[in-house]
């Protein structure tokens, strides 16, 4: 194998069709069981202002590219090309699976946070960030703490703080996957609302096929690990879209059984491998497997 070269940093792309492009990002990490590869060689684009899915089996290094394309781990080899951000916006902000939100802060000072970072004047940050509030159903919370407030209200406060930071991508690594069923599909239509307003280039990972459907415009499928892009799938529903009427549609059932069936062969793979890891050991029975 020869030299490895990391990019150090994400370059600036001038295309104004495409935000985001990866050019054969492979990322590899050292164990004390030996080298693991999270994402082999990836390719792909993302159109600007794209609602962009990613769903795959556990493990296939999801979010290993989100946080590549946040800025937050450099890849092995290849580069990730992203387009030069607005003047006065951030280029992206992230929205994690869990509790991201500073539980010392009010929902207002959580809210704010990002654009008192960047000094915006107090009269525009009242208008923001109080249009925000708004819009997630989270007014007459403002001076509530996280503790006070339900798992899916806490996530509304992580969506209105990224919205409210204007950035130019918005990266979301699972951000509903914890609530239940019906704060979800509430999340995922307030969600839709305010991307509706904006059109940001929205990258989102979830292992739900029936969220890819509901809020993408296009969804690439991985592959078990070493993660690479299996199939890309668009999307054809028109927005805005109604969570609810969108499901009731027969050719939304055929999308998610077609992405399924593109799924299902690595999924297993997947769970084969995490089988068989315990069960390769050496002679003083040290696992040689990967985690």
């Amino acid at each position: 194998m020869g030299a490895e070269t990391a990019a150090v940093a994400p370059t600036k792309r001038q295309d104004t069709d495409v935000k985001v492009a990866v050019r054969a990002v492979a990322k590899r990490f050292d164990t004390r069981s030996g080298t693991v590869t999270a994402l082999d060689e990836l390719t792909l684009d993302i159109p600007r202002g794209q609602f962009f899915m990613i769903v795959g089996p556990s493990g296939c290094g999801k979010t290993t590219l989100l946080r590549i394309l946040a800025g937050l781990e450099d890849p092995t080899t290849g580069e990730v090309e992203v387009g030069t951000a607005t003047e006065g916006r951030p280029e992206n902000s992230m929205i994690f699976q869990g509790d991201s939100i500073f539980p010392w802060m009010t929902v207002w000072d959580n809210a704010s946070y990002g654009l008192r970072m960047r000094g915006v004047p107090s009269g525009k940050i009242r208008e923001v960030v109080g249009h925000y509030l708004d819009k997630t159903g989270l007014t007459a919370f403002r001076d509530s703490y996280p503790h006070q407030l339900s798992g899916g209200m806490r996530q509304r406060v992580s969506i209105a703080r990224a919205f409210a930071n204007d950035p130019d991508v918005l990266l979301m690594d699972e951000p509903f996957s914890a609530l239940d069923e019906q704060n979800k599909t509430l999340l995922q239509s307030e969600l839709l609302r305010i991307w509706d307003e904006t059109r940001k280039t929205v990258v989102f990972i979830t292992h739900s096929v029936d969220e890819a459907v509901t809020l993408g415009d296009r969804i690439m499928v991985m592959t078990s690990r070493p993660g690479n892009a299996k199939a890309f799938v668009e999307v054809p529903f028109e927005r805005p879209r109604d969570v609810l009427e969108l499901r009731h549609r027969p050719e939304y059932g055929d999308i998610v059984y077609d992405i399924w069936q593109q799924l299902r062969d690595e999924v297993e793979r997947s769970q084969q491998a995490q089988a068989a890891a315990p069960a390769r050991r050496g002679r003083f029975g040290l696992r040689r497997g990967g985690r």
